[in-house]
C-alpha cells in the first residue's frame, strides 16, 4: 500500500525553497521591519523562530543570535510592480535610505534593470535587502 499523505502539496520542481533562517540581534525588530516594508505580517513564534510569510510558500524565520556579530547576507524579493511604490513610500516613512545599486552608492534612487524597477536597503542588522519587479535575466 502506497503512502500518499504527503504528496498533495509537493512541488513539481526538483527543489522548492520552504524557509530560511535570518539571523538577527532582535528577531522581533527585524521581522517587523521587513514585514512593514513589504506590506506583510509577522507570524506567531515557532520555537526560537519568528516567521514572516512571503505569501509564496516561503517563510523567513528570524532567529535571535546574540553570541556573535551578525554576518550581513543578501535577500532579494521579487515584488509586484503595483506594490513597489508603496514599499518605497514605507522605506521613506521609516527614514530608511534606499539605493539603486547593491554597493549603496546611489542613494534615493531606484534602478531600471531588465525592464523593471529595483532598490536596495539595509535592515536593522545590516542585511542587504533588495526589492525588484523583474527577475534578473540570466545567461
Amino acid at each position: 500500500m502506497s503512502d500518499t499523505r504527503h504528496t498533495t502539496d509537493l512541488p513539481t520542481t526538483v527543489a522548492h525553497l520552504n524557509h530560511t533562517a535570518v539571523y538577527a540581534a532582535d528577531r522581533r525588530l527585524s521581522a517587523e521591519f521587513l514585514a512593514a516594508v513589504l506590506g506583510l505580517e509577522v507570524g506567531a513564534p515557532f520555537g526560537p523562530f519568528l516567521p514572516v510569510d512571503l505569501g509564496n510558500g516561503v517563510t523567513l524565520d528570524y532567529y535571535e543570535k546574540t553570541d556573535e556579530p551578525i554576518q550581513s547576507q543578501h535577500y532579494a524579493f521579487l515584488v509586484p510592480d503595483e506594490r513597489f511604490d508603496g514599499m518605497i513610500d514605507r522605506l521613506e516613512a521609516l527614514g530608511v535610505t534606499y539605493y539603486a545599486d547593491p554597493n549603496h552608492t546611489q542613494p534615493g534612487r531606484v534602478n531600471d534593470l531588465f525592464g523593471g524597477r529595483g532598490a536596495y536597503f539595509d535592515d536593522p542588522d545590516g542585511h542587504n535587502m533588495e526589492i525588484m519587479t523583474r527577475p534578473y535575466a540570466r545567461p
